[in-house]
């Protein structure tokens, strides 16, 4: 049975996969973009414009969707940044840069959600790191540990609407976000040793958890945030 998605951020490594993996099982998407070009990763799915961090943008995105769709089963939320600097060379522009791209855009989904979504799902994005104490990680960490919490108080707030709300925490994953990571032989070596089962996520790693979290059929999962990091998070 098909399910009718809005995906913002399809353009990236893993929202590229995911709506693949999606489009495979028959789905419908609405594709929110911004300044990027989506021909080339569907000739499927429904494309409208979004401005990830703009309140109004993203509640209109919602209400094309609703209005192409009728029911919308999940709202996915992929936009994110890394910036891995300590807080005394972080400027003022990128502070903001940072928890706008990454915590406002959430923000926004879960108000869009909550004003116009029921019997649904909402998907957002934090990161491993909230859960460890990385080093110069602490700008990147600010905003991801906010998603995680609304995603527990939102799960209260709106269950009423049967709103569901998770996220997911990846570690490092191959997509062009990381390039200057993963190009980096030394930087990618040290990468892998600091998960156990040895190499970095990749794209499908991450579409199989997100997929997981906003199918109709696991409706009893909210306010959680899932791990999926290779074990980097929970061991030693």
């Amino acid at each position: 049975m098909s399910s009718s998605y809005i995906i913002i951020g399809a353009s990236g490594g893993i929202g590229s996969q995911l709506v693949a993996d999606l489009e495979s099982c028959g789905h419908n998407l609405l594709l929110g973009y911004h300044n990027e070009k989506l021909d080339a990763i569907s000739s499927k799915s429904k494309f409208a414009p979004v401005e990830a961090t703009n309140f109004d943008s993203v509640m209109s995105l919602v209400e094309q969707g609703i209005n192409e769709f009728g029911q919308i089963d999940g709202l996915i939320n992929l936009p994110g940044s890394i910036i891995l600097k300590p807080p005394h060379l972080i400027t003022e522009k990128e502070f903001h840069a940072t928890v706008d791209i990454n915590l406002k855009s959430a923000f926004a989904c879960i108000r869009a959600a909550g004003k116009l979504m029921q019997k649904s799902s909402v998907l957002l994005m934090s990161s491993a790191a909230v859960s460890i104490g990385l080093g110069n990680h602490e700008m990147i960490v600010a905003a991801k540990a906010g998603i995680e919490s609304m995603v527990r108080s939102a799960s209260k707030t709106y269950a009423r609407k049967e709103l569901r709300f998770n996220a997911i925490a990846p570690s490092l994953t191959n997509t062009p976000l990381s390039k200057n990571i993963v190009n980096n032989p030394i930087s990618l070596k040290a990468s892998e040793k600091m998960h156990p089962v040895g190499r970095i996520g990749v794209p499908k790693d991450i579409s199989n958890a997100i997929k997981f979290l906003i199918d109709p059929k696991n409706n009893w999962i909210t306010g959680q945030t899932l791990s999926v990091d290779g074990g980097m998070s929970s061991t030693k």
